[in-house]
């Protein structure tokens, strides 16, 4: 069969239905062969990194690798902080562009680029397709390749010309692959967490992608541990209305030291290291303190701390041991009930007290960032899926959300601005079902304003929710910190956007949009535009800014 025939099989048998993508000249084969496959919808994004974050929603949201079309080095470039944000949160994808026409790149033409060297840094790997056939070879290797652990992007490289070839390619067969299954070890690990005196768990994002929260939960209820989240968690790895949840660790290490002092012995699950943001002198882990790390990625094993014992396999299957095992040795021993009701009762307090503080805040616009969190909260339907790329007031959403589903919270730790809107958008066309609502800073709305053309263009029912607070909160937050001159003289560099109409922009686009003007009023907007199902929606948030009081 011909290339392009195989590489619509290929897609077919991997169960690929959309194809997100913005096309060039390099990519028309592509396309127009598209136009015959009434089975594969083309999901246009007017921007390349708006289209990357689309697909890595939907691919979340499905638990399958998404597939994208890029279009030459120029194409690839905008895409790339999607592609990096997508490593980092390990998100499979397939993401291919086309080159130039192979006969004449020694003439250096429009368009032509080093596609490999740009794509290599911010994917887990990248292939350059020269012949026919090697195309199905590749492409069915980047399927694979895409979902095993360490999961993550992988690029192709597909010249155009070769897509208009009739040669005649064998198609590879697609392959079954057993899970890794669970990791030795899990009779010494519950050992070594019989012994715990005030153990603790640390639940990573490869918890929450393995499917392995209900044997986490399982785990911290047989241990009476406290449950804190990763750093900048994407996802729901133990659910947050827990009565053992005790919160997100503070992405530093001198805090995430100061966290763990309190217990003498940690379950490091499904853990990217910690993965600090600002640098702080020493380790993460106490001194003396024994660790018990498992993952599926054996590179993460002893990455940044020693450990005490090391597990490498499917998370879910060894979570699951661990737990039946920690079950058969402490049968005997004292019921760690009382634990769990200590830790049960620091939890409640806690939440109370942020619950009440959040309250007390409410009131006409600008709101606090703390209160218009917890409206957002508040208007939540129970099914909701919430997007999150709000920095500051996402901070304080973390504090107040009370999730339970698992692929209810979606965030990108890769930190790579203007996600937020391409990955809402995506979530919803993965998972219809289920209500989004994707909560916004301005500053990061700005870095990816283009995706609402695409959920206007497809009537997505996303809302989307922009606090406005016409800065950049976070860095002058960070400089306070730092206690620099500037800082102290209220002297912030490159800091402020000024007055911003995010209503006008939205309509811009095609997406309706309303002002809030009270806290109250927040969370009915929320809760009705939430149910609906007649497309997006756009609640515009003025919060107070730097300086205007309120909570830190």
């Amino acid at each position: 069969m011909r290339p392009i025939d195989a590489m619509f099989r290929v897609l077919r048998e991997e169960h690929v239905t959309k194809v997100f993508g913005n096309p060039g000249t390099t990519e028309l084969p592509f396309v127009d062969a598209l136009a015959q496959a009434d089975d594969i919808e083309y999901v246009l994004g007017v921007q390349e990194a708006s289209v990357v974050a689309m697909a890595d929603g939907y691919a979340r949201a499905t638990g399958r690798p998404a597939f994208v079309s890029l279009h030459v080095a120029a194409g690839l470039a905008n895409g790339l902080v999607g592609l990096l944000n997508a490593s980092r949160s390990r998100t499979p994808l397939v993401v291919t562009a086309g080159q130039q026409d192979r006969r004449h790149l020694v003439q250096d033409p429009m368009l032509s680029g080093d596609l490999m060297g740009l794509a290599r840094p911010a994917v887990k790997h990248a292939f350059a397709v020269e012949h026919s056939w090697e195309l199905p070879i590749l492409l069915r290797r980047a399927f694979h390749l895409a979902v095993q652990p360490p999961s993550g992007p992988v690029f192709l490289s597909v010249p155009m010309d070769l897509l208009a070839e009739e040669a005649d390619v064998d198609l590879p067969a697609r392959s079954t692959v057993a899970p890794r299954g669970a990791a030795r070890g899990a009779v010494d690990a519950a050992r070594l967490l019989a012994d715990a005196r005030r153990p603790v768990i640390v639940a990573g994002d490869g918890v929450g992608r393995a499917g392995g929260v209900g044997a986490l939960v399982e785990l911290a209820e047989a241990l009476g541990a406290a449950v804190y989240h990763q750093p900048f968690n994407d996802g729901i790895d133990f659910p947050t209305s827990h009565p053992l949840y005790a919160g997100v660790l503070a992405p530093t290490n001198a805090e995430i030291r100061d966290t763990l002092a309190a217990y003498d012995t940690v379950v490091v699950a499904g853990c990217h290291a910690f993965m600090p943001h600002h640098y702080t002198p020493g380790p993460a882990v106490p001194e003396g303190m024994t660790v018990v790390q498992l993952d599926d990625d054996g590179a993460e094993i002893a990455r940044n701390f020693a450990v005490d014992l090391g597990l490498v396999g499917e998370i879910g299957a060894t979570l699951a041991d661990v737990v039946a095992e920690v079950r058969v040795v402490l049968d005997g021993l004292p019921d760690p009930g009382e634990r769990a009701a200590a830790v049960a009762a620091r939890t409640a307090a806690q939440r109370a007290a942020v619950d009440g503080e959040a309250e007390a805040l409410y009131g006409p616009a600008p709101m606090d960032p703390l209160a218009a969190a917890h409206a957002v909260a508040t208007g939540l339907p129970q099914d909701a899926v919430v997007v999150e790329e709000a920095i500051t007031t996402g901070v304080r959403l973390r504090r107040v959300l009370r999730q339970e589903r698992p692929r209810s919270f979606v965030h990108t730790v890769g930190g790579g601005l203007g996600s937020g809107i391409g990955a809402a958008v995506g979530t919803r066309l993965g998972d219809p079902l289920r209500p989004v609502v994707a909560m916004l800073g301005d500053g990061c709305t700005l870095f990816g304003l283009q995706g609402l053309w695409s959920a206007a263009r497809y009537r997505v029912p996303v809302t989307f929710v922009v606090m406005n607070n016409g800065e950049y909160r976070t860095l002058k937050e960070t400089l306070d910190g730092w206690g620099t001159d500037a800082a102290r003289a209220g002297v912030y560099t490159g800091t402020d956007l000024g007055p911003l109409d995010f209503t006008r922009a939205a309509e811009f686009f095609g997406v309706p949009a309303v002002r809030v003007a009270h806290t109250d009023e927040l969370v009915a907007a929320v809760a009705e535009a939430a149910a609906s199902q007649e497309g997006p929606l756009l609640i515009e948030v003025p919060v107070t800014g730097h300086g205007e009081g309120g909570t830190k």
